[in-house]
């Protein structure tokens, strides 16, 4: 799996994406500053998906906020559990993190497509 930005999802997601990501950023990046001051992982990955998946806690509804994504919580460590990410290539993913306070780590899930993307944060 490619951890970086992939043109595939910049042409047929990003605008949804981004829409959806500057509405609930707040709530992500709260969670994210939790999962990691709770020491429950230093990888807090964000799911955004279309259907309701088994990869982490609902954070958001996409419903009840009129988004077009669910955004699930998650993290490395139980991604790996999962088979998402390759217990062999963790370290490939630690190193090409980016720091969670300025950036997002979300895991794009849809029918045909799965990855990686990091996602600034907005300014305050």
């Amino acid at each position: 799996m490619d951890y970086f930005n992939d043109p595939e999802l910049n042409g047929k997601y990003l605008g949804t994406i981004t829409k959806d990501f500057a509405t609930a950023s707040d709530t992500i990046k709260e969670a994210s500053y939790q999962i990691r001051k709770r020491e429950i992982s230093q990888y807090p990955v964000f799911v955004f998906a279309r259907q309701a998946v088994q990869l982490g806690s609902l954070l958001i509804n996409a419903d009840e906020q009129e988004l077009q994504w669910h955004v699930f919580a998650s993290y490395l460590e139980i991604l790996a559990q999962q088979g998402i990410v390759d217990p062999e290539k963790i370290e490939d993913f630690t190193g090409t993190w980016k720091n969670p306070d300025e950036f997002c780590c979300l895991l794009v899930v849809d029918e045909e497509f799965t990855n990686f993307v990091y996602i600034p944060y907005p300014e305050d």
